[in-house]
């Protein structure tokens, strides 16, 4: 079996994908087959074992964020399952003398983003997934991060305290399947001709605002328009193909590390 390897500040690093697996099938992540029924499980042992302290969401603790990947040790996989089993007295943390089977299970549950229906995300590295994402993945083309203006994409500034990683992946590996509809792209024509392409910020039955190719907001009045058209093609280029595995869980890392102000 190969080890889960994690990478300093304490996030999961990839070693497989997997798309949403179909009841009752298997899902290989991290280097481990999970059976999808594992994930419920771990969901139930950690909701009778570890809930109390880590809370349902498993950001309770300072310094630990079980949804995202972060915790505060645990430097391999073995160092992880030590530190489940053995606890950590000074930190309060009781030992959980877990059979090797309920063990598998809550890692299943924690890598799913602590949901049962979720899909185990492998997350990299954020210093890595930061150089990837504003040089070979090409997002700062179009996606605003951190004060870095762009502004023809939505601002991603606060992207992973409004997202999990499955929803991250999904929108990585197939846009158009995970675009949300308000952002989709839209086409209009004025009356006296004029064309006019961005992406949809709001829509009521009168008017429609939307960034325009040249990152100005618009505000349109549908009356005064001769055409106009959604798209629920995404201008985002898929990254399937065009980064490997591990380049995608770094991605995955730097994007739920931008947590807007706080």
């Amino acid at each position: 079996m190969r080890p889960l390897q994690w990478i300093s500040p304490s996030l999961f690093a990839l070693t497989a994908f997997s798309a949403v697996p179909e009841p009752g099938t298997a899902q290989v992540v991290q280097g481990h087959e999970y059976e999808v029924e594992a994930v419920e499980t771990g969901s139930q042992i950690y909701a009778s074992r570890c809930a109390v302290c880590h809370g349902s969401n498993g950001d309770q603790i300072a310094g630990v964020d079980l949804r995202h990947g972060q915790v505060t040790q645990a430097a391999s996989e073995t160092k992880l399952r030590q530190a489940i089993r053995g606890g950590n007295l000074d930190a309060g943390m009781p030992q959980f003398n877990l059979p090797p089977d309920q063990l598998d299970a809550l890692v299943a549950f924690i890598q799913a983003g602590m949901d049962v229906g979720g899909t185990a995300v492998g997350i990299g590295s954020p210093a890595q997934g930061m150089t990837l994402f504003e040089g070979e993945a090409g997002c700062t083309r179009c996606h605003s991060a951190n004060g870095r203006r762009a502004g023809l994409a939505p601002d991603l500034s606060d992207i992973g305290d409004r997202r999990d990683a499955e929803y991250l992946q999904r929108t990585l590996l197939d846009p158009s399947g995970a675009m949300l509809p308000i952002n989709r792209p839209v086409t209009a024509v004025t009356d006296d001709g004029r064309t006019i392409r961005g992406r949809r910020l709001n829509e009521d039955t009168y008017t429609v605002q939307i960034v325009d190719d040249e990152g100005r907001l618009r505000s349109l009045i549908k009356a005064d328009l001769h055409e106009f058209e959604v798209s629920t093609e995404s201008p985002m280029p898929s990254v399937e193909g065009r980064l490997n595995p591990r380049q995608v869980a770094d991605l995955i890392a730097y994007l739920l590390s931008l947590q807007g102000a706080r």
